[in-house]
């Protein structure tokens, strides 16, 4: 019978890829549930005679949770490093789950004045900073835990975790929205998908309690901080996987979040048609995602990679193009192009893990992610937004896309082929 690191009884492939993905999931379907809600948040804790300015509010405090990321990445990841891949990963489930379900029980601003809006920025601090580090950390568990042949799928399944959750979020909204209608919703139901996401967390927690710590070297020499023995050990490979997300971090963005506006504005296309789109290509992204996690298990991560954001630089324009110029089927077909270069960052997981030593791999990790997906990520409609602005084109993000596949394309030059080696120690 196989045994795991600790000599106990190995869990199944299943329960260990359940165990990593379904954090994600959680994490995901929390955090983006409160974007598809944001209109009917903002009357309730932001009440105001400009409707735009409670929205603005909303998305601000929408805003302080991605820049909270790199934080939660420092601190989930030291726990992560110093006491354990399994401590971290259940700090994060339940650093995201206690939050969202008091974000559900909260009194609005008539019942309880400005101490609500107070309290939601506090709720959405604590929920960005369980974002921060339940990515990182259950990417690093299950490709540790993987066998060695299966890396990259493991991987990709956490990535895969992560879009579904979005999709989860957005499919609850709908329904809300479809079973309630927009008056029951505005006054109490916008609760609902908040309280529900208990349901996620238990699954999460029952299933992580028991999971056996992946085996990974003993620490030697001087013990430091994580955070700082990361950043003087391991500065050329953080830049370097910095460098890696830039695209993934702009490529879905620009893809999910910019493009459902951008096709109604340059395209005309009616907003129900738009999200329907969206929801089609993030449902093939998921899969996209696994099958070249499951593919760099045989041809390797680089070729994958390099190929990928080659092909954002080469074809970032006539996607473009196609989406604005060629009706319904060309916009449909063209962000499927975007989805296919995106879901090629399945592979990511595996190389990230794969290119740092064991002893602080989690904040090594948190910390390039979450600057990457999070600062620039976050960043990415409103950049695209103003360069649609300033220079007149419409297909002016289309650069944008451009210059971040060309610096990752750059860092993969500087990251070596891992399939078929041991983890560094």
């Amino acid at each position: 019978m196989a045994t795991d690191a600790t000599g106990g009884p190995a869990p199944s492939p299943a329960r260990q890829i359940a165990a990593g993905t379904i954090g994600n999931v959680l994490e995901w379907y929390d955090f983006a549930v409160y974007g598809y809600l944001a209109t009917f948040i903002a009357a309730n804790f932001f009440p105001s005679e400009d409707a735009v300015a409670g929205l603005l509010a909303t998305f601000a405090v929408f805003a302080v949770g991605f820049l909270m990321r790199p934080l939660g990445g420092i601190l989930i990841g030291h726990i992560g490093d110093r006491y354990g891949r399994k401590p971290a990963l259940l700090v994060s489930v339940v650093g995201m789950a206690v939050p969202t379900v008091l974000i559900g029980l909260l009194p609005s601003y008539d019942t309880i004045g400005v101490a609500a809006p107070v309290l939601l920025v506090v709720l959405r601090i604590v929920q960005g900073l369980s974002v921060g580090g339940e990515y990182v950390s259950s990417m690093v568990f299950l490709v540790e835990s993987a066998p060695a042949h299966r890396r990259g799928l493991y991987g990709a399944c956490c990535a895969g975790g992560a879009v579904s959750g979005i999709l989860l979020a957005s499919a609850s909204a709908a329904l809300l929205l479809d079973v309630f209608g927009h008056e029951a919703v505005a006054a109490w139901a916008w609760r609902l998908p908040f309280l529900a996401g208990i349901l996620l967390a238990a699954a999460g927690y029952l299933l992580r309690r028991h999971l056996a710590e992946p085996a990974r070297a003993e620490p030697t020499g001087p013990v430091r901080l994580p955070v700082q023995e990361a950043v003087q050990r391991h500065p050329r490979v953080i830049l370097t996987l910095i460098g890696l997300t830039a695209f993934n971090a702009v490529g879905f963005y620009v893809a999910f979040v910019f493009l459902a506006s951008w096709l109604q504005e340059a395209d005309g296309i009616r907003p129900s048609v738009a999200l329907t789109m969206n929801t089609l290509n993030m449902v093939i992204l998921v899969a996209l995602l696994v099958a070249f996690g499951w593919l760099s298990d045989r041809i390797g991560r680089l070729p994958i990679l390099a190929g990928a954001t080659a092909a954002a630089v080469v074809l970032a324009v006539p996607l473009f193009l196609l989406m604005r110029d060629g009706g319904l089927v060309g916009a449909f077909l063209g962000q499927l192009g975007f989805v296919v270069i995106v879901g090629a960052f399945g592979v990511q997981p595996a190389v990230m893990v794969e290119a740092v030593g064991g002893r602080v791999r989690v904040t090594a990790i948190a910390l390039a992610f979450n600057i990457g997906m999070g600062v620039i990520g976050g960043l990415s409609p409103l950049f695209a937004t103003w360069l649609i602005a300033t220079t007149g084109e419409e297909i002016a993000p289309a650069y944008f896309v451009m210059a971040a596949g060309a610096v990752s394309f750059l860092a993969t030059r500087f990251l070596h082929e891992t399939l078929g080696r041991p983890l560094p120690p």
